[in-house]
């Protein structure tokens, strides 16, 4: 590493702390020759990885474009961005903890639709028939009645049912 001002190699570090965010490291440094000091951030490089889509088309995996899908999905729903960012953020923890490179786009799809079942059915409603191209009401009744089946099995029982 240079100096701005001057160009000389030897500099010393004056003071390093983690950043705001934590995901970088904050370095004051101070060259050695015209005495000015700066400020360096040393963040870890994140490998990329691919999205495969349907058609076999390779993309960047783009968090941005997570977001949007679930913010089109929670529209007008009493839902924060910080839930949102919350679900994108934990997919792409866990996309990168799984070491691969590529990935197919349902696994991503599958995902999503798990955490939305999760905070909102009719986020998931929404998203599902998007996401599995649902052609006619028929398919959305059977998604429908597929999620309340699954509501009412997942609740204890009732007093009033135990008599």
């Amino acid at each position: 590493m240079r100096c701005p001002y001057c160009g000389h190699h030897d500099l010393r570090v004056v003071d390093s702390r983690d950043s705001e965010v934590g995901e970088a490291i904050r370095r004051r440094r101070e060259c050695l020759q015209c005495g000015q000091r700066f400020t360096t951030y040393e963040r870890i490089e994140s490998v990329p990885f691919f999205v495969i889509k349907k058609d076999g088309r390779r993309e960047d995996f783009d968090p941005h474009k997570l977001f949007a899908g679930l913010k089109k999905a929670t529209e007008k729903r009493d839902i924060s961005p910080d839930r949102l960012n919350a679900i994108v953020d934990g997919i792409e923890a866990e996309l990168r903890r799984s070491g691969r490179v590529e990935i197919p786009s349902y696994e991503i799809g599958e995902m999503v639709m798990d955490r939305l079942k999760e905070l909102d059915e009719v986020a998931y409603i929404r998203f599902a028939s998007v996401y599995r191209e649902f052609m006619d009401l028929q398919q959305v009744k059977r998604e429908i009645e597929q999620v309340l089946s699954t509501r009412t099995s997942a609740r204890p029982p009732t007093n009033a049912a135990r008599r």
